[in-house]
């Protein structure tokens, strides 16, 4: 089952939020929320609540525990740019633009985190399928007739006769 949570206009442009949530990604809440308590970014607390909300969403809404859930997406889109004058040199003034952004984060009970452990019982599995076809053992040979000679350079200038 998947729970979701929107901060929709926070102000604070999407590049710096891109740059905390691509951290938080597939990892379960609990690590996730330890992540953003020792990252000291504006950021950082703006996703910590919105994933806080999601959380709380998941337990009130779906009647599902903290402890199983996983990140499955963390997305940031880009809201409305306010634009404001600031004032320059000789009377004239140059624009400002105070940028927003659209925090998506969608949470899931249905992913399995991936640990050591089971890394290495799936790549046994992989290889053990590899060698009931026969192909684990196979490699590729390259074929260099079919590789072509470059042709001579020519000469850079005109001769001069003497």
């Amino acid at each position: 089952m998947e729970v979701r949570s929107i901060y929709k206009y926070a102000r604070i442009s999407p590049f710096k939020v891109r740059e905390v949530t691509r951290e938080i990604q597939g990892l379960p809440v609990s690590a996730a929320l330890d992540v953003l308590a020792f990252t000291p970014k504006k950021a950082a607390f703006l996703i910590g609540k919105t994933l806080k909300s999601a959380v709380a969403n998941a337990e009130n809404n779906a009647n599902l525990k903290a402890d199983g859930l996983v990140v499955k997406e963390a997305i940031v889109g880009e809201g409305p740019t306010m634009k404001r004058m600031m004032a320059r040199a000789r009377g004239s003034g140059s624009r400002i633009l105070k940028r927003t952004s659209h925090i998506r984060i969608v949470l899931s009970d249905e992913i399995q985190i991936e640990t050591r452990e089971t890394r290495k019982a799936k790549r046994k599995a992989e290889e053990k399928a590899a060698k009931k076809e026969g192909t684990a053992g196979e490699t590729k040979e390259r074929s260099t007739s079919s590789v072509e000679k470059k042709p001579k350079a020519k000469k850079a200038g005109k001769e001069t006769k003497k």
